[in-house]
């Protein structure tokens, strides 16, 4: 070999090595996509479940592309069936994995634990508590680390017919002018009138009609709305106390109604007195579910049966929905999509009501309440090889005040200063950012089925202490690995308990 064409190749070896160490140094895999194969631009695969993100996700796709030339964000749109499984085969297999995924905050643990959740970038303090609710930073924590961002979440709520509630205020506001309006009712005009007594009969008839106008004077909106807002009761048993005194049009069937046999609209009855992991619910030696407060929260709950008869084998939240579309209940609880479901029903003329959404209610005076939320997050993939793109893509996401994701898929951001335009929105944000997000501990992953079967057995008559102590022991027999008994807590004063939801009727 010639001695020119040795040192070319010499120098060529040198140049390639060289090439290698520089872009080792930059934090880039030498398997990225590169400019000589893909137009220079690195892919950025992003995989969910729920088809309604599509419209989303497709459009802050290409607005993100545009705006981020060297980066091509793909969704797409897969099977939610073993999905971890599909996504850890995927990686394994360097098959079209993503870079990106969306979960839900209770399969945190198992991702991070499998090697695919990656620790977000949290530079700036970008999860910081005037960004993003307590309980959208609680559900992505995990032993002190922060493993997706909050994207979406889903919690439940009190919803009123805010038509019945405005006519019968406005019953009400008239009946006070009404009386107003009667001599002996008001001193003022008692006073005009005995001082006119002597100035003869045409005076007094003046003041009669004056007194007339002035009961006949439009009620203002701001009176009206004042009104509906004292009348939505603030706790469960004052939803009692309004149902003993409201005169309910004829198509009422039901004052409060709500679906008792599923978790997510009953767990705000125990919420605030059980602790199942500690704020993150990543900690299982934070487990407290049998105590007096929740034995005492469940018989309240047992004897609410006796005023609102609602059969738990009949009963399913798509048909209380319906029939809370069609007039036939006052109040009810339901998550953020029956806005949407309004929402179409109005579109198609099959409904002619307003509906208002409220803070949840305590259950009296003495009990409070906290109500259940599930959060899909958007994590890093630990296989991802482009993890400083696949973050700031999930940034931007987490970002977007624009309220194109209720627009475009009915969804509600996990984080503030989102323009809806709609206070009932709003106002089940501030639900959520109290509420109690699902733990992530493998150990507890059955919680929920156990305490669905327990409310139903409460809800129709079975023992409330009994029934709660055998589902602590069933969950913490899974976190020890061996039989745990629960030293019987003696039952609450049930004449206590029924004394509250007295006091507050009358």
């Amino acid at each position: 070999m010639k001695l020119r064409t040795r040192i070319f190749s010499i120098i060529l070896i040198l140049c390639t090595v060289l090439g290698a160490v520089l872009y080792a140094r930059s934090g880039q895999s030498i398997f990225e996509e590169h400019a000589l194969f893909n137009g220079g631009r690195n892919t950025v695969r992003v995989w969910y479940t729920d088809d309604a993100l599509t419209p989303y996700l497709q459009s802050k796709a290409v607005a993100y592309s545009e705006t981020m030339s060297k980066v091509r964000i793909e969704p797409v749109l897969v099977s939610g069936i073993e999905y971890l499984e599909a996504i850890n085969k995927a990686s394994l297999k360097n098959s079209n994995y993503p870079d990106l995924f969306i979960i839900t905050n209770d399969s945190l643990e198992k991702a991070y634990l499998a090697g695919l959740a990656l620790e977000i970038d949290n530079t700036g303090n970008f999860l910081k508590e005037e960004t993003f609710p307590k309980a959208a930073i609680d559900c992505v924590t995990y032993n002190g680390r922060y493993i997706g961002y909050p994207f979406y979440f889903e919690t439940s709520s009190l919803v009123y017919n805010k038509t019945y509630l405005e006519n019968m205020a406005k019953e009400q506001l008239e009946m006070q002018k009404e009386l107003e309006s009667l001599p002996d009712q008001n001193p003022d005009a008692t006073e005009a009138l005995e001082e006119d007594a002597g100035e003869g009969e045409e005076a007094a008839v003046e003041g009669e009609e004056a007194a007339e106008e002035e009961a006949e004077e439009a009620i203002s909106e701001e009176a009206v709305e004042e009104t509906v807002s004292d009348a939505i009761p603030n706790t469960i048993s004052g939803i009692l106390s309004f149902a003993q005194d409201y005169t309910a049009p004829e198509q009422v069937e039901a004052v409060f109604k709500w679906d008792v046999t599923d978790i997510f609209y009953n767990y705000f009855f125990v919420g605030n007195y059980m602790n199942v992991g500690g704020d993150a619910g990543d900690d299982v030696s934070q487990i407290d579910i049998y105590n007096t407060d929740t034995i005492s929260c469940m018989k309240i709950y047992q004897q609410l049966n006796q005023f609102f008869a609602i059969d738990s084998e009949s009963v399913d939240y798509d048909s209380v929905v319906q029939d809370f579309i069609d007039g036939k209940i006052v109040f009810t609880v339901a998550t953020t999509d029956i806005l949407r479901r309004i929402e179409e029903a109005k579109a198609k003329g099959e409904c002619d009501f307003e509906f208002g959404v409220a803070d949840m209610p305590g259950l009296t005076g003495d009990f409070k309440t906290r109500t259940m939320s599930v959060t899909e997050c958007i994590v890093v993939n630990g296989y991802s090889e482009h993890p400083y793109e696949a973050n700031a893509f999930a940034k931007y996401l987490c970002k977007d005040n624009s309220g194109d994701i209720y627009k475009m898929s009915g969804k509600l951001a996990a984080h503030y200063n989102v323009n809806y335009s709609d206070p009932n929105l709003d106002t089940f944000v501030d639900v959520y950012a109290d509420s109690v997000p699902m733990p992530k501990t493998i150990e507890t992953s059955n919680l929920w089925m156990e305490l669905e079967i327990a409310f139903t057995k409460i809800w129709n008559g079975e023992d409330c202490n009994s029934t709660l102590k055998q589902v602590s022991e069933n969950i913490m027999k899974q976190v020890t690995g061996k039989e745990y008994t629960e030293e019987t807590i003696p039952d609450p004063n049930d004449d206590v308990i029924t004394a509250g939801l007295k006091e507050e009727r009358d």
